[in-house]
């Protein structure tokens, strides 16, 4: 992230940072690191515990011809500027007719599993891919990273940038390693709108969003032990939402779950399971979800852990599918 970000900013002045610890701490999840040595206070800026405050200079500045990046350090921090975000950004460019362009990209972390509590753990996936006016992203891997906050930076649109802590390689938040995978040095862009088959199977579709996607390649490495073959789905953007390559997976296989760690109801889930439904793609077994209950989240780590998606309840909910094709 950082170096997709450095690169943009080195051919175009118009691009620069602000938030909360982006400066000489380079970000609390390192997606800033390196760019204030680089670019100095002018164009990486630390920003007073004010999110109403940047967000709203974030859409001024982009309306006056500015390409701003703008970190909301938490996710769950977004009702304290939700009018800056929702009212202004997202709507701008509608308001005036196609006259203002609001290019802010709006990256913000997402997820739990480290005992941080209900205000500073949760997805929130649905909340902006319901409103319209924005683009929303979250990728799973550091190649999908660089490639979707280079494509950000240049859109010209509104977009949210959603990252998932435990995917950033920050040891203190743990590691996954299918996160870490080859990134060209030279800039690149991952096409917004357009998911990818991660894995490919042909007797369930298992789709992911961030850490979803990890579970499921974990899901389904179990699965084919059992002579079972899983494909897994990384959606990789929200909005706009790839439909045609989850309906193509699900064709071929007859099966569907879907795995997110937002919110199980009215959900993301939801909308990839409608969407297959309203085509009417012949399915073998109801399709099943894989997400949060509906919950506030614990700090007790037994109780977060015992909520989180995980392989195992991707892998039980396979199992519930078979028992009602039997029935």
């Amino acid at each position: 992230m950082a170096e997709a970000i450095a690169q943009e900013m080195r051919i175009d002045e118009k691009v620069f940072v602000m938030g909360e610890d982006v400066g000489t701490l380079g970000g609390v999840f390192g997606n800033t690191r390196g760019l204030h040595e680089e670019f100095g206070s002018v164009r990486v800026r630390d920003t007073p515990i004010s999110e109403t405050a940047f967000m709203g200079a974030a859409v001024g500045a982009a309306s006056d011809g500015m390409r701003p990046i703008v970190e909301l350090m938490f996710v769950d921090f977004f009702g304290v500027c939700f009018d800056a975000i929702y009212n202004l950004m997202a709507k701008n460019t509608y308001f005036s007719g196609g006259e203002t362009p609001v290019p802010v990209v709006l990256m913000t972390s997402t997820g739990g599993g480290y005992s941080d509590g209900g205000q500073h753990s949760q997805c929130l996936h649905a909340t902006f891919a319901h409103l319209p006016g924005m683009k929303v992203v979250a990728p799973s891997n550091a190649y999908d990273a660089k490639g979707l906050m280079t494509a950000a930076i240049r859109d010209n649109n509104p977009v949210i940038f959603m990252f998932h802590k435990a995917l950033q390689g920050m040891g203190w938040l743990g590691t996954e390693k299918d996160a870490i995978v080859h990134v060209p040095e030279e800039a690149y862009e991952v096409p917004i709108g357009k998911a990818a088959i991660v894995r490919e199977g042909s007797d369930v579709t298992i789709v992911g969003i961030t850490s979803g996607v990890h579970h499921g390649l974990k899901a389904a490495r179990t699965l084919a032990e059992r002579g079972i073959s899983a494909e897994v789905v990384d959606l990789r953007s929200l909005v706009p939402l790839d439909r045609d390559t989850v309906l193509a997976s699900v064709r071929k296989t007859g099966r569907l779950i879907v795995v997110d760690e937002d919110y199980h109801s009215y959900g993301m889930s939801a909308e990839i399971i409608s969407s297959v439904a309203e085509q009417g793609v012949t399915l073998k077994a109801p399709p099943q979800r894989v997400a949060y209950p509906d919950i506030p989240i614990p700090f007790t780590p037994v109780m977060e852990q015992w909520a989180l998606p995980s392989p195992e309840k991707i892998i039980a909910a396979f199992e519930k599918m078979q028992k009602m094709e039997t029935r």
